[in-house]
């Protein structure tokens, strides 16, 4: 039986992706990661929820820490970020429980993590 979260994931990577990629990085929480697949060296663009920490950047995780996307920033050491307006290059991804990555938050999105009920959060510092 396929979890209820995975069929959701299907649905947005098919659908609700493809209406909010042209607004991502733009809009406050509606940010862009790139990365490079791991077996296909092309370049992926993953709408996501992301917040400024600082040092980087903390992207909530609602489907878990074990997506493609995740695995292929991690065999890449990083990738690059579109948030805010502005594309920047990230590396050291990690993934942390949603708690301790709130310490790096400021209010009012410390307070809206919080209560997104997500276990895990992937944390990545801005490049220099």
């Amino acid at each position: 039986m396929v979890r209820f979260s995975q069929r959701r994931a299907e649905f947005n990577r098919r659908v609700t992706n493809r209406l909010v990629r042209p607004l991502s990085g733009y809009l406050p929480m509606w940010s862009i990661v790139e990365h490079t697949g791991r077996r296909s060296g092309a370049t992926y663009r993953t709408p996501v929820s992301m917040f400024s920490t600082p040092d980087g950047v903390a992207v909530l995780l609602p489907y878990g820490p074990q997506r493609d996307w995740i695995r292929n920033l991690e065999s890449a050491g990083g990738g690059r970020v579109k948030f805010a307006g502005r594309t920047f290059a990230v590396d050291q991804p990690r993934v942390v429980p949603t708690t301790t990555a709130l310490a790096d938050l400021k209010t009012p999105w410390r307070q809206l993590m919080a209560r997104a009920g997500i276990d895990d959060t992937l944390l990545l510092r801005r490049a220099s």
